[in-house]
């Protein structure tokens, strides 16, 4: 059934005006992993009861910039950006972006998703974010459960832009990495840190959402590098959990039952976080721990040596190109047609780094300020929101390609 928009804006400002009858309520989740961003003067908190979500999830509504320009016409237009999960810092760092292109683009933008990667509640998130009147819904996808849903939103004249996870049955567009090619990258890092095609010994993977597509990707980039190498013996990839303490509690049990291993290798974000931990706990040990992600933690475990790598995925294009993409079809009717768009990867280890689309390499300290600023990094991706975002439609591929 469609929606009625007058209905559903009408519905959108009585929601607004609870909302500040409940602004006490407003403080934020129980969960320790959830947090909500407020960017001062422009993000208020909605509590899950005034936006009708589910119990885990958080919301941040991020208020267009008071800026009359020509490119930005007074259309009011509201757009859903919901992750999988919330609080993780590099979905922050997704999360940051999006609401960078919200300001630039004089949109309202609408942040939620679960505490702790909960894929049904994430639609619902989704489904009443659109009941309450959002004209366009960029969001993850973790899997093929929620992909009839999110094709029905499309179907009612939702536009939908998908990042970072992807279903290929969601009939929408892509921003993301290029995840088996992301695998082979870090694959073949690891193995010339460990002696190249001459290396021998075991080198264990994590997955800490076995079954999703794009991590299951990087698991066969990162085996099809180290099997360069036949005297490599690969195990797993095993489920390492994505909650901290639990990440880091599969990754000790992996060392002890494996005490020899050459290389430990995450494809998450907790992961080299948790295998620096490991290596302070185990100074003897003689594995290296790589993995993916810029966080903050991440890189203070590069910068004190526990840990030697980590490959990034752009997470400034994941969130600040989705964004663009629906204002671009809402405003000017450029289709949104399912494909990919190559988010870039990152490489960064202690001693260099790596940027796509021909972005200048950072120092390891510039790399290390722009995981924890917002401002910095929306500085520095200029050249991208100036030359390469504008014309993202000459960028995309065929979905299949993300794969590749």
């Amino acid at each position: 059934m469609k929606r009625n928009p007058h209905i559903a804006k009408w519905f959108s400002v009585i929601a607004l005006i609870l909302a500040a009858s409940l602004v006490a309520a407003a403080c934020g989740s129980d969960s320790d992993d959830s947090t909500t961003t407020e960017p001062p003067d422009s993000t208020t908190a909605v509590t899950d009861d005034e936006a009708d979500l589910p119990d885990d999830a958080e919301t941040t509504t991020t208020e267009a910039a008071e800026v009359d320009t020509p490119d930005e016409p007074e259309d009011d237009l509201t757009i859903a950006f919901v992750t999988h999960v919330i609080g993780d810092p590099f979905i922050q760092q997704i999360i940051d972006a999006a609401e960078a292109a919200a300001a630039d683009l004089g949109v309202k933008l609408e942040v939620t998703g679960p505490a702790g990667g909960d894929a049904d509640a994430q639609l619902v998130a989704v489904q009443n974010l659109v009941a309450a009147g959002a004209d366009g819904v960029a969001m993850s996808v973790p899997g093929s459960s929620i992909a009839f849903g999110v094709n029905e939103i499309i179907d009612d004249g939702i536009p939908v832009v998908t990042f970072n996870l992807l279903d290929t049955s969601v009939n929408a567009p892509y921003v993301g990495e290029r995840s088996t090619e992301s695998g082979r990258i870090l694959g073949r890092l690891v193995l010339d840190e460990i002696g190249g095609a001459d290396a021998t010994g075991q080198v264990i993977v994590g997955n800490c959402f076995p079954g999703f597509p794009v991590l299951e990707n990087r698991a066969t980039g990162v085996q099809e590098a180290l099997a360069e190498a036949t005297g490599i013996e690969v195990l797993g990839p095993f489920d390492v959990k994505v909650e901290v303490t639990e990440n880091y509690a599969a990754w000790e049990a992996l060392l002890a039952a494996n005490p020899d291993a050459k290389a430990m290798v995450g494809l998450c974000a907790p992961d080299v976080t948790s295998l620096g931990e490991l290596k302070k706990q185990n100074p003897d040990s003689a594995f290296i721990g790589a993995g993916y992600d810029l966080t903050e933690g991440n890189l203070a475990q590069i910068a004190d040596g526990s840990a030697f790598a980590s490959v990034g995925q752009t997470p400034f294009m994941q969130g600040y190109l989705p964004v663009y993409m629906l204002v671009d079809h809402l405003r000017n009717g450029t289709p949104l047609d399912q494909g990919f768009v190559d988010a870039g990867t990152q490489v960064v280890t202690l001693d260099a780094s790596t940027e796509p689309y021909d972005m200048p390499q950072l120092s390891f300290a510039e790399v290390q300020e722009l995981a924890v600023s917002a401002e910095a990094t929306r500085e520095f991706y200029e050249p991208l929101v100036a030359g390469v975002i504008p014309s993202w439609a000459d960028l995309i591929e065929p979905i299949e390609n993300e794969a590749k």
